[in-house]
């Protein structure tokens, strides 16, 4: 563990106080309520930190303790995205089913009610929403996390998310700019390279964060993504003609004029890590503009918080980065806490968001509400008129991709569960990729019953087509439910598209197949 700078210094404590690092466990250790009393502003909070909402309240009163004005931010987008509901899936579906009904009021409304009870258990930070314009349909990361392909869309809805958010007294997070919505690369893995001119950036993936800084969003994040049209060499994140000369620069002189907090996304991502390092990629980072460094993923633990504190004050000391950019930075990240602890202070305390009802409360997915009305409106439902609902038990086979970093494979997704109470015998298999001839396991594991195949993405995986080709030639009274991108034809004598695989998208399919 380093420990040979003083912690009292003030550069010291400005370099602490532009991180924010994750943790382990679900309560705060002692190392970070440490941190936080020698200059940490911030802290991030993942799915592992999180069992139930009681819980995430008594640790959030544990961060406040020892810094009343401490930001928590977490990574909430709904949907496939979700770690208040890692668990058991989200509540609420995510934003291509929110792009796809096309109606701002809802997503405002959608926005307003996950942000109360973000605030109401002390969170007041969501990196969320998602306003890249998902222009390539192939793109592995994005995808059902993006409002849809039209940029003016992406932008009313990134607006209404925005608005919705704050008014709770949460603040968003707009990402991942200059937009992440064009690419084929997985930015966890690798550098993903966008060679789209900059006429094509400002009239199609520039134009949401345009939309949402006008709204007077919070914060943006960075992404880490090359594009040549802006700097050939440097990915987003760590490039000042992408976080200064374009998302700082005033209107009037090409910018978008962005005066709220820069947050990096994961620092900890092999498109920085694996080709500048944690504590180089931070320090171009900042130098970039940036003024908040994310250090999420599996990083967590004193010892990563120091060694990026440290290489932030040596960087300061040797000319690297300068010292007024560095408190220019903690001083955002500060403002940002203030007005967070204000809106904190100002919310009713009574307001719950829509969720008044006590059973809403316990379980929004089973009483109903708006998370369950916005995933029924955003089916849409292929071959129901001639539709015989099931007399006996089915079986649902899971056609499971590798899971999304992102999204990470400990959440639930798909209507199994739901059908297994709706249909009593119902059974379920779950088939990846390496299964062999997948299609063939199905109709053996399924005997007699009716399939129900459900999908993610059919269009990016041929070995989930053939699976389901071979399912419908032999069972023509298969059932196909797609919960990613809805983009290859319907098949099946039922075919479901969700715009999204969270727990009520699962629920509200579940109640087209069993009941008709």
């Amino acid at each position: 563990m380093t420990t040979s700078l003083r912690a009292t210094d003030t550069l010291t404590r400005d370099a602490l106080a532009v991180l924010q690092p994750g943790f382990t466990g679900t309560s705060a250790p002692a190392w970070l309520l440490r941190q936080l009393d020698e200059g940490l502003a911030s802290v991030g909070l993942f799915g592992r930190n999180i069992d139930s909402p009681e819980q995430l309240t008594l640790l959030t009163e544990q961060l406040r303790d020892v810094r009343p004005d401490v930001l928590v931010a977490i990574d909430e987008e709904g949907g496939d995205v979700t770690r208040l509901e890692a668990r058991t899936g989200s509540s609420y579906p995510g934003n291509l089913a929110l792009g796809h009904i096309d109606d701002p009021d809802l997503t405002r409304a959608v926005a307003h009610e996950l942000g109360s009870r973000l605030a109401a258990a002390g969170v007041n930070l969501n990196w969320a929403p998602s306003a890249d314009v998902n222009s390539n349909p192939d793109n592995p990361v994005i995808g059902v996390r993006s409002f849809g392909g039209d940029p003016k869309l992406v932008a009313r809805h990134t607006v209404a998310y925005v608005e919705g958010l704050q008014s709770a007294g949460v603040a968003a997070c707009v990402k991942h700019f200059p937009g992440h919505g064009d690419t084929a690369v997985d930015s966890h893995h690798a550098v993903p390279r966008i060679d789209a001119d900059m006429d094509t950036l400002r009239s199609r993936d520039l134009v949401p964060f345009a939309a949402a800084i006008d709204a007077g969003t919070r914060c943006v994040m960075s992404a880490h993504i090359l594009l040549p049209a802006l700097d050939a060499a440097r990915p987003g994140t760590l490039s000042p003609a992408v976080l200064t000369g374009l998302l700082r620069a005033p209107r009037d002189q090409g910018g978008l004029g962005h005066q709220g907090l820069i947050v990096t996304d994961g620092i900890e991502m092999q498109a920085i890590s694996a080709t500048y390092g944690l504590e180089r990629g931070s320090v171009l980072a900042l130098a970039a503009g940036a003024d908040a460094i994310c250090v999420g993923g599996g990083l967590s633990g004193e010892d990563t918080v120091l060694r990026l504190r440290d290489a932030l004050v040596t960087a300061v000391r040797d000319g690297e980065l300068t010292e007024e950019r560095l408190a220019d930075a903690a001083a955002r990240v500060r403002a940002l806490a203030a007005w967070a602890q204000g809106a904190r202070g100002a919310r009713n305390r009574s307001d719950t968001g829509g969720l008044a009802d006590p059973a809403l409360r316990a379980d929004p997915v089973a009483a109903g509400g708006i998370g369950l009305e916005a995933a029924r409106r955003a089916l849409v439902v292929t071959g129901l008129e001639d539709y015989r609902h099931p007399r006996g038990p089915l079986f649902v086979a899971a056609l499971t991709p590798l899971a999304n970093i992102a999204v990470g494979d400990e959440t639930p997704w798909g209507p199994a569960a739901e059908l297994e109470r709706m249909v009593p015998g119902t059974r379920t298999g779950t088939y990846g990729s390496t299964d062999g001839d997948v299609g063939a396991r199905v109709l053996a594991d399924a005997g007699e019953r009716p399939v129900v195949a459900v999908v993610r993405d059919l269009h990016r995986h041929p070995w989930m087509a053939q699976a389901v080709e071979r399912l419908v030639a032999a069972r023509p009274d298969t059932v196909v439910v797609e919960m990613g991108v809805p983009q290859a034809p319907p098949q099946g004598a039922l075919h479901v598209a969700t715009h999204g695989a969270a727990r009520v998208c699962g629920r509200a399919a579940a109640e087209v197949i069993a009941r008709g």
